[in-house]
C-alpha cells in the first residue's frame, strides 16, 4: 500500500507539471502538447514513484525487525519524539510548496515532504537517544541512560559490581570505551539489596552503590543495556550470549563465569586475577615482617594480612596478637580468593 500512495503523490506532482509544462511552451497545438506533457509527467512519476515507494516501504519494513527488538524504552521514545519533530518541520517545508506551487502540485509534493521528514526524525533521533535524555534531564536506573548495545565495550557482571575494583580502574582510566550494565543485572542487585538476610542485603547495596559511582567517574561512558535473551534464564548465561553477539569484553569475578566465557573466546576482564596478578610476589623462605592481628582457626595459629590483604597463617602465634615478629614462608596456597601464605616465627 505505502509504494502505491507514494507512486500516487509523484505521479500526480510530475502530472501537473507536464501538464504546466504543455502550457507554457508555445506549440502551434497547445491541447495537444498540454497533454504529451501530462502523459510524460504521469509515465516519468509511476516509474520514479514505484523506485522511491518501494524504497520508502523497505525503509519501513526494517525499521521494526531491526530498531525495535534492539532498542531500549530510551530509544523508542526518543524515536517517536523525533517523529513528531520530523512531522513539523516537514509541514514547515511543504507549507510554502502548497502557497506557491498549484494545488495540483504542491499539495502531492507537501505529503511526501512530510513523510519523509517523519521517517528521517524518527531514525536520527532513536539513535541520539542518550544525548536527547540527557538534555531534556529524563534518566532512568538511578541516573544511567539506557540504549541497546550497539558497540563493542566492556559487559559488567553483579559480582564485579559487588566487588567493587572495577571502580578502582575506572577510575585509574583502565577501562577505555563504554561500559554496559545489563538491566538485569540491575534487578539481580536490587533484589539482593531488598533480601531479609543482612549480609545479602549489603551486597546488593554495594553493588549498586558501586554502579552509581562509575556513573561518576565514567559519566556518559556509562549506559544501562536493556537487551535481553528471552531463551535464557540463567543470568550467567545471559551475559555469555550477549558479550558473545557485541564482541564485548566481560568484567566478572566469578570464576566460574570467567572461565565458561574464556571457552567461548569471550574476552574476559576479573578485576580479582588482575590484583593478585600484582601483588608482590612471595616464596617459600622468604622473610616477611608481619603484625599479629587474630587468632587461626587451629589451636595455636595467629593470623596477619600483608598490605595488599594476603592472608599469613602463623604457626605458634597465637599469644602474640597484636604484636609485630618476622616470619618465614613455609608455604604458598592458591584459592579461589587468591592465594593464602603459611609461615613460622623466625627464632
Amino acid at each position: 500500500m505505502i509504494v502505491e500512495i507514494v507512486r500516487l503523490l509523484i505521479t500526480l506532482a510530475l502530472t501537473a507539471v507536464g501538464y504546466r509544462t504543455g502550457q507554457a511552451i508555445n506549440a502551434p497545438d497547445p491541447e495537444t502538447a498540454q497533454v504529451l506533457g501530462a502523459i510524460l509527467g504521469a509515465g516519468t512519476g509511476y516509474v520514479l514513484g514505484g523506485v522511491l515507494g518501494r524504497r520508502f516501504r523497505t525503509t519501513l519494513e526494517e525499521m521494526p525487525n531491526v530498531v525495535v527488538p534492539r532498542s531500549s524504552g530510551a530509544e523508542l521514545f526518543a524515536g517517536a519524539f523525533g517523529l513528531v519533530v520530523g512531522m513539523f518541520v516537514g509541514l514547515v517545508v511543504g507549507l510554502p510548496l502548497i502557497l506557491f506551487l498549484p494545488p495540483e502540485i504542491g499539495l502531492p509534493l507537501a505529503v511526501l515532504v512530510v513523510l519523509i521528514f517523519s521517517v528521517a526524525g524518527a531514525r536520527l533521533f532513536s539513535g541520539r537517544a542518550d544525548e536527547i535524555l540527557a538534555a531534556t534531564g529524563l534518566r532512568r536506573r538511578g541516573g544511567l541512560v539506557t540504549r541497546s548495545l550497539d558497540a563493542s565495550g566492556y559487559l559488567l557482571d553483579s559480582s564485579a559490581a559487588i566487588d567493587g575494583r572495577v571502580l578502582n580502574l575506572a577510575r585509574l582510566g583502565l577501562l577505555p570505551g563504554r561500559l554496559w550494565i545489563p538491566g538485569f543485572v540491575i534487578d539481580e542487585l536490587q533484589g539482593l539489596a531488598d533480601a531479609k538476610d543482612r549480609d545479602r542485603r549489603r551486597r546488593g547495596r554495594r553493588g549498586l552503590d558501586v554502579l552509581e559511582a562509575l556513573r561518576d567517574v565514567h559519566g556518559s561512558d556509562v549506559a544501562v543495556l536493556e537487551e535481553t535473551v528471552p531463551e535464557f534464564e540463567d543470568v550467567d548465561a545471559k551475559l555469555i550470549v550477549i558479550a558473545g553477539r557485541a564482541e564485548a569484553s566481560l568484567v566478572t569475578t566469578d570464576h566460574n563465569l570467567a572461565k565458561a566465557a574464556a571457552a567461548r573466546g569471550i574476552s574476559v576482564l576479573n578485576p580479582q586475577a588482575l590484583a593478585e596478578a600484582l601483588k608482590v610476589p612471595v616464596a617459600t623462605g622468604d622473610r616477611l615482617l608481619v603484625s599479629v592481628s587474630r587468632v587461626g582457626s587451629e589451636p595455636g595459629q595467629g593470623v596477619a594480612f600483608l598490605d595488599d590483604g594476603t592472608m599469613v597463617v602463623v604457626e605458634d602465634a597465637a599469644e602474640m596478637v597484636g604484636s609485630e615478629m618476622e616470619v618465614e614462608i613455609i608455604a604458598v596456597t592458591r584459592t579461589a580468593v587468591g592465594r593464602m601464605l603459611f609461615g613460622r616465627q623466625v627464632s
